[in-house]
């Protein structure tokens, strides 16, 4: 991936290493599992949280873009995204972009949706708008689910800015409604949708950015879908269970995850992300 020579993104908040004393939390944790369960993840990792103390909030957190390679990246991928979002909803829309903040932690963080630690992996959190992610998920990318390079990475994080889309077309608010009326099913099968409902939102950030700034170097598009495959339900469940229970399922197979992300990717066209009405 060509991010080198791109801008870089000043709405990145720093908060890693940053930790504090333990405080009672547990609301605020139900919250991000309930947040957590609804956009696809598993709520029980939220209550892993490192035994040195609860993260801190913002406080002297450096904002901008970091100085080091992994959070020049991050920035540079999310001025990417900001850039395409941007000129999708004066095209689409007539209006500006609300551009999300991203925050950068190590081991747990605090949202406004709560408290969680590490193995939830990135999230985004509607309550406050921002995308949370720790670095150290590059590396089980890579070794854990078989899904290296830096297009994989970007992938992430055009992913985790697609839940940010969906809440401000709506979309987010739509789904957690209709989820809390329904029945575990029912709430697990809008959680498919919408979770590929990102994955192509993040397809159509990178058909822009080939388009307008060709960032896509040969095999990026391959590391993207085989993230995507990577971390499916299917194979997922499979690795971790031993076997597929499909009822279960709140992010999709990897078919549907590749398909999605593809359909984004060669579209370009945010009508083509349509996951609830197809």
């Amino acid at each position: 991936m060509q991010w080198e020579s791109g801008r870089r993104s000043d709405n990145v908040i720093d908060r890693r290493g940053m930790r504090g004393p333990i405080v009672g939390g547990g609301i605020g944790m139900a919250v991000l599992a309930l947040v957590v369960y609804m956009l696809g993840g598993d709520p029980r990792a939220v209550m892993e949280i490192a035994q040195s103390g609860e993260p801190t909030e913002d406080g002297a957190a450096p904002r901008g873009a970091p100085a080091d390679e992994g959070g020049a990246f991050v920035s540079a991928v999310l001025a990417d995204t900001e850039d395409t979002w941007d000129s999708v909803f004066r095209e689409r829309f007539g209006k500006d972009y609300d551009e999300p903040e991203l925050v950068l932690f190590s081991d747990a963080v605090r949202s406004q949706c709560g408290v969680a630690g590490a193995s939830v992996g990135p999230f985004y959190c509607p309550l406050d708008q921002r995308v949370y992610i720790d670095l150290a998920f590059y590396r089980d990318l890579k070794e854990r689910f078989s899904a290296p390079g830096d297009f994989a990475q970007a992938y992430v994080i055009a992913h985790e800015v697609g839940h940010h889309v969906q809440q401000l077309l709506g979309t987010g608010d739509q789904v957690r409604a209709q989820q809390e009326r329904g029945g575990r099913a029912a709430a697990n099968a809008l959680s498919v949708r919408t979770e590929l409902q990102a994955d192509c939102y993040a397809g159509l950030w990178a058909h822009h950015a080939q388009r307008v700034r060709q960032v896509v170097e040969p095999g990026d598009i391959d590391e993207a879908l085989n993230a995507a495959a990577a971390i499916g339900d299917d194979r997922m469940q499979g690795q971790t269970q031993g076997q597929v229970v499909p009822e279960s399922f709140t992010h999709g197979t990897s078919q549907q995850r590749m398909t999605w992300f593809r359909r984004g990717f060669e579209s370009g066209k945010l009508e083509a992300c349509d996951t609830f009405g197809s």
